[in-house]
């Protein structure tokens, strides 16, 4: 039994429009989705779950305080009683280090458990000053990362898959279609009881409201999640997709939206699982449910 959380930053069920990239788009299941239509999609019986992200909190939803949701269960912006935008901040951190994801399921002896995404050799030679939830998620049960080497082995995917990014920043390494990347994510899927993939590009594309690099990359990225989804045996793995907050789903302004999310469970246990999401806040809880569950019925 295991689990793939694929995390999609920025992406919300916006309306129709001219504003939404995704209204007519070629391609796009399994990713559009429209307020006030019926969601759902034609992949592989996916189930489609509207997700708050606001968490009771007023504001526009933000992506530190929803990372760090999604990442542990706790709510953080309920919590701690406002939004963060960009990276954690101290109390953020704190609630990652105590009920990171990572680490309740190390506690509860699931393994083994991988983050899949490629960290650069700048990164450690000059870490930020600020990292992500999902960095310090995974520093939380003291995971090892992923390099470019393991990339170029075919055991890691950047965040970027297609690898533009990297060989823009003079990486050795070879350009993937998003197929290639599916076959290396669907592989690390295949070894380890639970894997997290973070996509960011989708938020980046959203601030900038670039329509035509929207709807580029929302084709590549909805083919991604299709290869994923056929490359894995889903009568044993459950693939949760999901986001922090949206953005790119209304591209006339720059900032976060108030919708909803798309949470979209395939596979296993995926009416089980998509019965108990209502916020990012049950994400968590649902995949250590399902895990240690099934792990104490292996015993």
């Amino acid at each position: 039994m295991s689990v793939l959380l694929f995390f999609i930053d920025g992406l919300g069920i916006g309306s129709r429009g001219s504003q939404n990239p995704l209204d007519g788009l070629d391609e796009a299941e399994p990713l559009a989705h429209f307020r006030d239509e019926k969601l759902i999609t034609t992949i592989l019986d996916g189930i489609v779950v509207p997700t708050d992200s606001c968490l009771g909190i007023e504001g526009r939803p933000q992506s530190a305080s929803g990372q760090t949701t999604i990442l542990t269960g706790i709510n953080a912006p309920l919590l701690l009683g406002y939004h963060k935008q960009g990276f954690p901040n101290a109390a953020m951190l704190e609630i990652i280090r105590e009920h990171s994801i990572f680490l309740q399921l190390t506690r509860a002896g699931v393994k083994p458990i991988t983050f899949a995404n490629t960290y650069t050799k700048r990164f450690f030679d000059e870490r930020p000053r600020w990292v992500s939830a999902t960095t310090a998620a995974v520093e939380a049960a003291g995971l090892p990362f992923r390099t470019v080497t393991d990339l170029k082995a075919g055991r890691a995917v950047y965040q970027d898959f297609t690898n533009a990014v990297l060989i823009e920043r003079g990486e050795d390494v070879d350009p993937r279609t998003p197929d290639e990347a599916a076959t290396v994510l669907a592989r690390i899927v295949n070894e380890n009881q639970f894997t997290l993939y973070e996509y960011f590009i989708t938020d980046k594309i959203g601030h900038a409201q670039d329509m035509q690099a929207a709807r580029s990359v929302l084709q590549a990225l909805a083919a991604l999640v299709r290869g994923v989804l056929a490359k894995i045996d889903l009568n044993n793995t459950s693939v949760i997709l999901t986001s922090d907050h949206g953005n790119i789903e209304d591209l006339s302004s720059r900032n976060h939206t108030l919708n909803n999310v798309p949470t979209i469970v395939w596979g296993a246990n995926a009416k089980s699982i998509a019965g108990r999401i209502k916020s990012l806040a049950d994400i968590t809880p649902a995949i250590v449910e399902t895990l240690t569950e099934k792990a104490a019925a292996h015993k």
